[in-house]
């Protein structure tokens, strides 16, 4: 495994990012998420092949998968040499103050990770979502605060317009507080939209992309008409892409049949042909989707291959962010 910068910072990572949101307690949330069993042998199949960056949040299966993913790294790894990150916005309690970007809902929702974590420190603190309803200045010196108290080490952020976040990174500037090193954002052949102007910003202020749902939540993976017991049950994923999508998932597959691997491994190629991408964050929940992930490292598109994925893609105007 040959390990990257996150953006420019200092802090090596595998270009490959675990997702955490396929495990967590079933009966807290998704119906597909895997249980502690069946999660362990994942995550120390992931450990041992060189990942050593993997990325979960508060609201994953009600905090079940910071759980599980905080006792896994204690049995299978080095935590000096595992990059964890987690996220904070959604809602974890009741009351007006149980989720947001508030000064309150940092600090104590920090504290709650850690916790379940089972860590003094994450790597990666995220905010989850930009929060319209607090001033950004008040978000940003509660994570620098959080940064100055030794309990992350970086902070990123995630799924936002671009004036969102350049202005959170000046603020951060001006004030002379803690920048974000990286987004995470939702980028993959059936959503390009952050091509116009978050991936170029990035690019000019040296941030991280590590990119969420690079596989379409495994749209790209396979059939159009084939669902999964996730695709049945995910309908945030279902409002995610459209019915004409299906030419992209076509030329997906008449690609991988061409050169004799699965769809994933060309999907994630695509995703890594940018160079500002640092690691797609691949879910797993079978050790074929992290063996197809590490696979897709040394699988190099052509011109033509790529002009062939990219030709059917429709942009979304006004483009439109999930929430």
């Amino acid at each position: 495994m040959e390990y990257v910068r996150l953006g420019n910072t200092g802090l090596q990572v595998s270009p490959i990012c675990a997702g955490c949101m396929s495990w967590g307690d079933p009966n807290k949330g998704r119906p597909w998420t895997l249980t502690e069993d069946e999660a362990r042998p994942l995550i120390k199949q992931a450990i041992e092949a060189g990942v050593n960056f993997f990325d979960t949040a508060n609201v994953y299966a009600a905090g079940s998968s910071e759980e599980i993913t905080g006792r896994a790294m204690k049995d299978f790894g080095n935590r000096d040499n595992i990059v964890l990150a987690t996220k904070v916005h959604g809602r974890m309690s009741d009351g007006p103050n149980g989720q947001g970007l508030s000064r309150k809902a940092i600090l104590q929702e920090i504290d709650n990770s850690l916790r379940r974590l089972g860590t003094d420190y994450v790597d990666l603190y995220q905010i989850h979502r930009f929060d319209p309803n607090v001033p950004i200045e008040e978000t940003m010196e509660a994570l620098h605060d959080v940064v100055t108290a030794g309990k992350a080490r970086y902070i990123g952020a995630s799924s936002m317009y671009a004036w969102q976040f350049s202005k959170a990174q000046y603020v951060a500037m001006i004030n002379g507080w803690t920048p974000f090193v990286s987004m995470q954002n939702h980028y993959n052949l059936l959503a390009r939209e952050e091509e116009r102007e978050m991936l170029p910003l990035c690019e000019d202020l040296g941030v991280g992309v590590i990119p969420w749902s690079p596989l379409a939540r495994g749209r790209l993976t396979r059939p159009w008409e084939e669902t999964t017991k996730r695709s049945e049950t995910d309908t945030f994923g279902q409002n995610l892409y459209q019915d004409s999508d299906r030419q992209i998932v076509q030329a997906v597959l008449d690609v991988a049949n061409a050169r004799g691997v699965p769809a994933a491994q060309v999907a994630l190629a695509w995703v890594n042909s940018n160079p500002v991408v640092t690691a797609p964050i691949v879910g797993m929940s079978r050790p074929q989707h992290l063996a197809d992930a590490i696979a897709s490292l040394d699988l190099e598109l052509t011109d033509e291959e790529i002009t062939q994925l990219e030709a059917a893609y429709t942009p979304r105007y006004p483009a439109e962010l999930p929430r």
